[in-house]
């Protein structure tokens, strides 16, 4: 990858100014989830070593421009303090006298954390202005930030245009593996794709089967694939105003060579709860009643066997309404043989989006796979072959 890498740094004494996503879930003011804040220990750690100075930069909520103190970032500098085992100094402000003065206390290998970028308009308007004044507290930047890597905005864009650019350690270790799995993969490639729906997904499908060897779709966006073929698919989710599109881009793996693979059994259930009688049927047996909520052992089995074939796979979506059991089955099924062969050394696994980040949770495999991303829309964006602006400013 074209970019300038931490090691390469001079770091002692300088100001690293770090962007960090500390967009963290909350409630009643605490911390519910702190795996954000932990996956930048390892840069904070490295830079603060090193010698720097080390000045966090990040969002919180949607303040749009305006202070508004419940979206302070102040809750965070504790238990972050906690985790580094080191003090972290809050500024009231990221830019001006306020910020000034705490960084100027900073010694080397400190910490400081800065007041929600977003405070100020010029963040997400990506201001050269506002880009200008964060660069004043700067003498370099890291962007450890790769979820808001597909925002054009001032402190992950304008930003590291105005400074000498780095990504963090997080950053580039998911730069990493998702070059592993999309940019430069060990062939052949099976992709799955799941969820609910085809027209969320349009771009990121039309991308993959053009450098997939396989792809799997499943969940109810597989309804709307059956239906365009023409096969009843009851009272299951289906977009048939889709059909034509699922039909594009049928033609399209077909010219570009990649396998489609759809379901071909299925289980189904007259309602999607806990504990309610489930019956397995072939594609073409479905009832005028049945809702189709999982894939049948017979997709599973081959889906497996194509993993088998394969070097790479690249996992987005669960294959049913895997938080209901029964229909957790082939989700589960599929994420358990992913990760033994991932964990073998047999395939380059990659996973990412919310659903499927809990879903390999569900399954207990979320350690095993190669890489998973929590990045949400900046890994769909990657996927969908789009250029993020937060990645693209750090190349040489």
């Amino acid at each position: 990858m074209p970019f300038r890498t931490l090691d390469t740094a001079d770091l002692a004494g300088k100001r690293a100014l770090v962007r960090v996503d500390f967009n963290v879930p909350v409630d009643g003011g605490k911390i519910t989830d702190d795996t954000r804040l932990r996956a930048a220990l390892p840069t904070i750690h490295y830079l603060s070593t090193k010698g720097a100075k080390v000045i966090l930069l990040a969002h919180f909520d949607r303040p749009k421009g305006k202070v508004v103190p419940e979206m302070s970032l102040a809750f965070v500098a504790e238990p972050l303090s906690k985790l580094l085992e080191q003090p972290v100094a809050f500024a009231a402000d990221c830019v001006g006298p306020k910020a000034k003065a705490v960084i100027d206390a900073l010694e080397n290998g400190g910490v400081a954390l800065l007041e929600n970028v977003r405070f100020h308009a010029g963040e997400e308007k990506n201001d050269p202005d506002f880009a200008a004044q964060l660069a004043a507290n700067g003498d370099l930047y890291v962007n450890d930030a790769f979820s808001a890597a597909h925002r054009a905005h001032a402190s992950t864009e304008a930003l590291a245009r105005a400074l000498p650019s780095y990504p963090g350690l997080a950053m580039q270790r998911e730069l990493d593996a998702l070059d592993a799995a999309l940019g430069n993969p060990r062939k052949p490639v099976l992709g799955i794709v799941g969820g609910s729906k085809v027209s969320t997904k349009l771009d990121l499908l039309r991308n993959l089967v053009t450098k997939l060897d396989y792809l799997a779709i499943g969940g109810g966006m597989a309804n709307t694939f059956l239906h365009a073929a023409k096969i009843d698919v009851g009272a299951s989710l289906c977009e048939a105003d889709m059909a034509d599109t699922a039909l594009q881009i049928i033609d399209l793996a077909a010219a570009a060579g990649c396998k489609l693979l759809l379901p071909t059994d299925v289980v189904v259930a007259h309602e999607v709860k806990p504990g309610v009688a489930a019956y397995t049927r072939n594609v073409y047996e479905v009832q005028s009643d049945d809702r189709i909520l999982d894939a049948g052992p017979d997709t599973v089995a081959t889906l497996l066997a194509a993993m088998d074939a394969s070097q790479t796979l690249i996992w987005n979506g669960p294959l049913g309404v895997f938080e209901v059991p029964p229909f957790d089955e082939a989700t589960v099924s599929a994420a358990k043989h992913a990760a033994k062969l991932a964990k073998s050394g047999k395939i380059v696994a990659v996973a990412g989006g919310g659903d499927t980040v809990a879903a390999l949770n569900h399954a207990g495999v979320s350690g095993d796979f190669t890489f998973v991303s929590t990045a949400g829309g900046a890994f769909l964006e990657w996927m969908e072959g789009k250029t993020l602006p937060g990645v693209s400013a750090l190349e040489i």
